[in-house]
């Protein structure tokens, strides 16, 4: 049987409170893109070493691990929040709204960070664990392409600070606070982008037979592309085929010589991702080649599918579970969005779960969303009890 005291309850990071509240409410304060969070690294930094993390800074950009070991344990744990802000102009009217024009902590990496520094100072002070745990504090989770995920990986991440299991945490607006959502395998989806670009012949608008309307092709794609979902995908598989912007000419009465589309794709299967490529490639050619003109595509892989192992995913339910009770803890939807915490997974095995934000929460990325501090002491808490329950004497 579980002796449930010896493990962190959620009263235990109540104490800490108003002391991380502050925290939280600093760095909503001072927000810093992706790729710019320099400041923001060196506060986390000086913070663990203020309760005896050994600290390494500048991993991957301006990526910070804490590492405390304890005890004789053998086993690992790796946990991880990201910390770079949104190029937006908050619109919250808060006190601690942002000060710096045009960048906002909308999307709540403000209060990742501050969850997982809240466990930091526990589990500091109480050291109730056997073995070695690792805080990962990443940089630049926004930046497509060049993530700070994919940065600290390839700056030897585990290999310099190896773990057994790696573990994330974000918050779900609309979803009450204090409750938890997890799935095994696939939870987040994979998000590729494509842009194409169709060569025609410029010529006079009133002579359109003398050209090769590029315009004309680019719009009959678009609408072609409605169908790669709708009849090459199995419907009881989830994709997203969304055609984001167009652009073709600038003038009335001419005929342009190029027009270009951009498509976000989004999948949560392998397979279905290969596919998706395929179709989108063939329909860009075919329907060009039908219209006379050529098509350049330019397809990029993005952020993998975020996809939680079962063991750790179970591990972690179990954990919220005991935490806020089970009725607190539901099967998580397939998200659409993305998230380059997939590039770790694909590393190691682990779990990433969606803490609540609040029903009347404002969405993700909107200039009037604000994190709920009223969360610290729950997902601190989860950590601080994850990582005593992963960290034993083995």
């Amino acid at each position: 049987m579980l002796n449930d005291d010896v493990y962190a309850h959620i009263a235990d990071l109540e104490k800490t409170h108003e002391e991380m509240t502050a925290i939280r409410q600093h760095l909503h304060a001072h927000p810093e893109l992706s790729h710019e969070e320099e400041e923001t690294a060196r506060f986390v930094a000086d913070k663990l070493r203020s309760w005896g993390y050994e600290v390494t800074t500048g991993i991957g950009g301006h990526g910070v691990v804490g590492r405390l070991r304890e005890g004789s344990g053998t086993k690992s744990l790796a946990l991880r929040a990201d910390m770079d802000a949104l190029p937006i102009q908050e619109e919250t009217g808060l006190p601690y709204a942002s000060k710096t024009v045009g960048k906002a902590h909308s999307c709540g990496h403000d209060g990742h960070t501050t969850v997982l520094l809240a466990a930091a100072e526990y589990l500091a002070r109480t050291r109730r664990f056997s073995g070695t745990l690792n805080l990962i504090f990443q940089p630049a989770e926004e930046a497509s392409g060049n993530s700070g995920a994919q940065r600290m990986i390839a700056d030897g991440l585990f290999q310099r600070f190896p773990a057994d299991a790696v573990f994330g945490l974000h918050n779900h607006p609309g979803l009450a606070e204090g409750h938890f959502m997890i799935r095994p395998g696939p939870m987040m989806a994979a998000s590729d982008t494509a842009t194409i670009t169709i060569l025609g012949k410029g010529g006079h608008a009133s002579r359109p037979h003398l050209a090769i309307d590029p315009i004309v092709a680019a719009c009959s794609l678009v609408v072609s592309l409605q169908t790669v979902v709708s009849r090459s995908i199995d419907p009881t598989q989830t994709a997203v085929v969304t055609v984001g912007a167009i652009h073709g000419g600038d003038a009335a009465n001419v005929i342009p010589e190029t027009a270009m589309i951009r498509l976000s794709i989004r999948s949560f299967d392998a397979g279905i991702r290969n596919l998706l490529e395929e179709r989108i490639r063939t329909l860009a050619f075919s329907v060009a080649e039908g219209h006379g003109a050529e098509a350049i595509v330019d397809y990029v892989r993005g952020t993998p599918v975020v996809s939680n192992s079962e063991a750790e995913a179970e591990f972690i339910k179990t954990i919220a579970s005991e935490l806020v009770g089970p009725e607190k803890v539901g099967v998580c939807p397939l998200i659409p969005g993305s998230e380059d915490f997939a590039y770790m997974l694909e590393k190691l095995p682990g779990a990433f779960i969606r803490l609540g934000n609040g029903i009347e929460s404002a969405g993700l990325h909107n200039p009037k969303y604000n994190f709920s501090d009223a969360n610290i002491p729950v997902g601190a808490a989860l950590w601080s009890r994850l990582a005593e329950r992963f960290l034993i004497d083995s």
